[in-house]
């Protein structure tokens, strides 16, 4: 762990720890406390990504007078296809700074790239907006947010949701009360796997390793949940969700071939909205989706407005942004072939590649 000092525009010295946090306690109580905090800044993120790709996470921590008032995580990230970079949070959709003012979050942007000056890293890159000064560029254009206030009321919501949608609803309910469909929020960590791998290949997309999942779980215990949805006896759909303060945040979802005939992803997003209001939740987050994309198309037919979300890029040995999304032309062939490769072929090479889509 190394120690450096900065003044703020009002001469206030500033500690700035770079490492481990000094305390993970203390880190996580900063980030539940902050108002842009969210999973992906809390120290455990971090540790997941070191402990299932061996990556370096960088913890810096300003401090005054003892008291935490800024905090960044990175993680040194060494990419075989793109390369090393830092990211401010990678595997997520958010992370970046947060601190009491613009003066102290300038302080952690001058160490963080001064870390990646000496380290060679072609950028640093942080997923949430600010105003970083000269020499960071706006990464913007490619993603929207989906976050809904959850009505207290299960009727008041349910009219909430547009027609069409509201109605395929009623009938997943219907079918749970007719006994074709059924819930549970303690499903494992492999049945999940299985149907992710499944969806994430009929996607183009390879998927992280099992220890990723493995990793995140034993980092949150307490703030994720698996829940299974079957459809006449067999899983249909699985989603991992995060909890964090008053948001419910529904992040990886898997699904069988039958999902969309028996409306499990229907069923499974109204139980888990109407799960998180009981769990005192007030934020639906839907995540980020390209923007135009069918999960795009689909988290809108709820009535949810995108939002369009804006990166934070400092460019240090690199010339350019890397262009590291599926409307790239260079990932297109892959995305499209990738589908017609057996199953057991991209579970097993899926976790080879996943992490050069940090």
């Amino acid at each position: 762990m190394s120690v450096a000092s900065a003044k703020t525009n009002n001469a206030i010295s500033v500690d700035v720890t770079i490492g481990k946090p000094p305390s993970p306690l203390l880190w996580d109580d900063y980030v539940r406390a902050h108002n842009e905090g969210s999973i992906f800044h809390l120290s455990g993120w971090g540790q997941a990504v070191q402990s299932a790709y061996h990556y370096d996470a960088l913890y810096l921590t300003a401090q005054q007078g003892g008291r935490i008032v800024g905090v960044l995580p990175l993680v040194d990230v060494k990419s075989p296809l793109l390369g090393r970079s830092l990211i401010s949070t990678p595997f997520s959709v958010g992370g970046g700074p947060l601190a009491d003012d613009d003066c102290i979050l300038k302080v952690l942007l001058s160490e963080a790239v001064s870390i990646g000056e000496k380290a060679g890293v072609k950028y640093l890159e942080c997923r949430s907006n600010f105003s970083g000064g000269s020499g960071w560029i706006a990464k913007t254009g490619i993603y929207e947010g989906f976050k809904m206030t959850l009505p207290a009321s299960g009727d008041d919501h349910l009219n909430a949701i547009p027609r069409k949608r509201r109605a395929e609803i009623r009938k997943a309910i219907a079918a749970e009360q007719q006994g074709a469909l059924t819930i549970r929020h303690d499903g494992g960590a492999d049945e999940f796997y299985a149907l992710y791998a499944r969806s994430l290949r009929q996607h183009g997309t390879p998927i992280f390793s099992k220890r990723f999942l493995y990793a995140l779980i034993d980092a949150f215990p307490d703030d994720i949940e698996i829940t299974m949805v079957d459809f006449e006896g067999a899983p249909a759909a699985a989603l991992l969700s995060f909890y964090f303060g008053s948001v419910a945040l529904p992040y990886y979802i898997g699904a069988s071939p039958a999902a969309r005939r028996a409306r499990a992803y229907d069923f499974i997003y109204w139980s888990i909205m109407r799960r998180a209001v009981a769990r005192g939740c007030r934020i639906f987050d839907f995540g980020r989706s390209r923007t135009g994309s069918g999960s795009y198309m689909y988290k809108k037919l709820w009535g949810v407005e995108p939002a369009p979300l804006t990166y934070q890029v400092k460019l240090i040995a690199a010339a350019k942004i890397a262009n590291i999304n599926p409307n790239n032309p260079k990932f297109a062939l892959f995305a499209k072939l990738w589908p017609l490769l057996p199953l057991a072929a991209t579970t097993t090479l899926g976790p080879l590649l996943a992490p050069n889509f940090p």
